[in-house]
């Protein structure tokens, strides 16, 4: 009768800290879920041929081009058009500006207006 009372006191033991350790676990272990108003833009300043600088952010769904561009760089703007980015300026002058290509089209629109897809 003792050996079937100590075997039922050792099994209650190790169910109570299963049980108790159990509870305690992290039910935040779970993979998070992407968020699907967000997507990934990958902008790249060019001169000429030449990249300058290249970053990837994450944006709204349908937002304008001029959204990610200020996450990514600090940039100056007159009259809704893009006039310097992280301080490189444009040059009327030299009849250089700063233009833009969403999926390898060119833009033609101000930043304000200019959605990408």
């Amino acid at each position: 009768m003792k050996k079937q009372n100590r075997f039922s006191l050792i099994f209650a033991i190790i169910a109570f800290f299963t049980l108790a350790l159990t509870g305690c676990s992290n039910n935040n272990a779970a993979p998070k879920k992407a968020n699907s108003n967000q997507i990934s833009v990958n902008y790249t300043l060019k001169e000429g041929k030449k990249t300058v600088d290249s970053k990837t952010v994450k944006v709204p769904k349908k937002s304008k081009v001029i959204t990610g561009l200020k996450k990514a760089w600090k940039v100056q703007e007159t009259k809704g058009f893009i006039t310097a980015i992280d301080g490189k300026k444009q040059d009327p002058k030299k009849k250089i500006y700063w233009t833009y290509t969403i999926q390898w089209k060119m833009g033609n629109q101000r930043r304000h207006s200019a959605k990408g897809r």
